[in-house]
């Protein structure tokens, strides 16, 4: 069985509070875009004496195997759940950039879930795979259903968007990742943002400096401080004609918005030659 795990990219992102455990509260809008890692689930015929049941393998050098991938206990956790014991191997082949904040790791877990409850015929629903999706981590349960949502809480408080626009984003991931943990350590909590006041995002995008306002990411400046090249990738978007430029989540990869095919090709054209950066021509997903 074969999975596509899409990409998320955070439209805008705002850091509203800090629980007793140490989770931050956000308010957030994510839509899933059309940049996909595939997950394939298989079912080895015999188990080999003396090794696990479970099984978990990707081609990436940076993403574990075994019990530290997320996919891997997002399986460990639904197979023992339905006391399923037949022995799993599941493949990750990456393309979505590692570290990027785009969501990879949760979505590949998400899809990891919806893959063996179809392969097992487990007939779970959405609210049950949410809920387990929501024992694993913050943007888990936004990749069950991957549509457009706005977000809050630690990231389980779903809300949806219906009738969000299809969109034309170039996404550049600067060939090194960020650290989650690291970028919310560094957070200036003196800078907190209010909700996000518009909840109803409107385009077409007819005016770049509406759009300009509407994009904003509490922990952009975190990140910037310390890799000036996560800037100077946001300005380039800007000088290829994006109407909007944002670092999508903890980053390190950032995202423009344009208002048409054509000029989000034509722009992908000369971005993709950017040394050591990797540029994406994606669409939201509805």
């Amino acid at each position: 069985m074969r999975i596509r795990a899409p990409a998320k990219v955070n439209l805008s992102l705002r850091v509203v509070g800090k629980r007793r455990d140490g989770y931050h509260l956000l308010d957030t809008v994510m839509v899933p875009v059309g940049l996909y890692d595939e997950i394939r689930i298989t079912r080895p015929k015999s188990r080999t004496a003396g090794k696990d049941v479970l099984k978990v393998t990707c081609n990436h050098p940076l993403v574990p195997s075994g019990r530290e991938n997320l996919a891997y206990q997002a399986a460990s956790l639904l197979l023992t759940k339905k006391g399923v014991l037949d022995p799993i191997h599941i493949h990750i082949r990456k393309r979505i950039p590692v570290g990027g904040g785009l969501g990879g790791g949760s979505s590949d877990a998400a899809a990891t879930l919806q893959g063996l409850n179809r392969l097992f015929h487990l007939g779970l629903q959405s609210r049950e795979l949410l809920s387990l999706a929501a024992s694993l981590g913050a943007d888990v349960p936004f990749f069950i259903r991957a549509r457009p949502v706005r977000a809050r809480g630690i990231g389980e408080l779903l809300r949806p968007l219906p009738g969000f626009p299809r969109l034309w984003l170039i996404i550049l991931y600067p060939g090194f990742p960020l650290s989650t943990r690291w970028v919310y350590q560094n957070l200036r909590f003196s800078k907190l943002t209010k909700d996000i006041e518009n909840t109803k995002i409107n385009f077409p995008l007819r005016d770049p400096e509406e759009v300009r306002r509407l994009l904003v990411n509490d922990l952009e400046k975190v990140a910037m401080r310390r890799y000036p090249q996560i800037a100077f990738l946001k300005e380039r978007l800007f000088q290829e004609g994006a109407a909007g430029a944002l670092m999508s989540g903890s980053g390190s990869s950032v995202f423009g918005i344009f208002s048409s095919a054509q000029r989000a090709r034509e722009a992908f054209h000369r971005l993709r030659k950017e040394e050591g950066v990797q540029a994406y021509l994606v669409r939201s997903l509805s």
